[in-house]
């Protein structure tokens, strides 16, 4: 694959990107967590941490869920997708800002700097949601039979998702730096909207035909029939979340390939 921004191509041009890759999310690692106790650690104990404690105080509200008998696996079932897509999107978003000074040299271009933040976010969400899922199996009696069929595919469409929406915000924050406020409002409704405490089939039809359109209700949806085999959502589309994903993928390249140096020199 030939490289972007003025590197080789070739296998000496696939070395150096992977080297520049690890050396980018040694570097976030380094960064974000060198000063803090614990460490990398710290970095999955905080969002473990946050999420147990949104699901405990959601059960307290909550008791029945529209689930099985646990609504502290009814909620963390969709939460873990949805937690991962926003880590995801919001990291890789900002990629440059945070790797600005290293993408002054040749070597390191801004696909280096993307891919190092998504693979970095992806495998501390994955181990996340492992601890927090496997943590709640362990010590409550849910009685679940898991199919990890849909769950590998919730999990790899929200790496899509959030891969695709980090891109295309990496560049248009870039080039409108008032878009990253106007994302963060658009967005804020989407917990809420994404079907993490309610089933997209309880909703009236009115509402069901606006959250159709929203592809994370897909995902968690996904999500639900993997831990509760009685749950089969026909509504999910998985054409759907992919041309999403793609669409703004391709489009986030786009823009990328077009305006990163005029992004990096503002």
């Amino acid at each position: 694959m030939r490289r972007v921004a003025g590197g080789t191509s070739g296998g000496g041009g696939h070395g150096t990107a992977v080297r520049a890759i690890v050396a980018l999310m040694l570097r976030e690692m380094s960064t974000r967590y060198g000063r803090t106790p614990g460490g990398y650690l710290w970095a999955v104990l905080e969002p473990l941490a946050a999420i147990l404690v949104l699901s405990l105080g959601f059960s307290l509200l909550l008791r029945s869920p529209p689930l099985g008998t646990s609504f502290i696996l009814f909620y963390a079932t969709g939460y873990t997708p949805f937690n991962l897509y926003q880590s995801l999107s919001n990291s890789v978003a900002r990629s440059l800002n945070f790797s600005r000074a290293l993408l002054r040299y040749p070597a390191v271009t801004w696909v280096d700097s993307v891919l190092a933040r998504f693979l970095l976010n992806t495998l501390t969400g994955i181990l996340v949601s492992f601890l927090l899922l496997g943590g709640i199996l362990a010590t409550l009696d849910t009685r679940v039979v898991i199919d990890p069929v849909p769950v590998i595919e919730a999990m790899g469409l929200s790496m899509l998702l959030g891969l695709g929406v980090g891109v295309l915000n990496c560049a248009l924050m870039g080039l409108f730096p008032i878009w990253e406020v106007a994302w963060s409002v658009i967005t804020r409704p989407l917990f809420i909207a994404s079907g993490i405490l309610f089933l997209y089939d309880s909703l009236p039809a009115g509402a069901q035909a606006i959250l159709w359109y929203n592809p994370l209700m897909h995902i968690v949806g996904l999500m639900h029939s993997g831990f509760y085999p009685i749950y089969t959502p026909s509504y999910v589309s998985f054409a759907y979340v992919i041309f999403c994903a793609l669409a703004t993928l391709s489009t986030g390249v786009l823009l990328m390939g077009r305006y990163h140096r005029d992004i990096l020199n503002q």
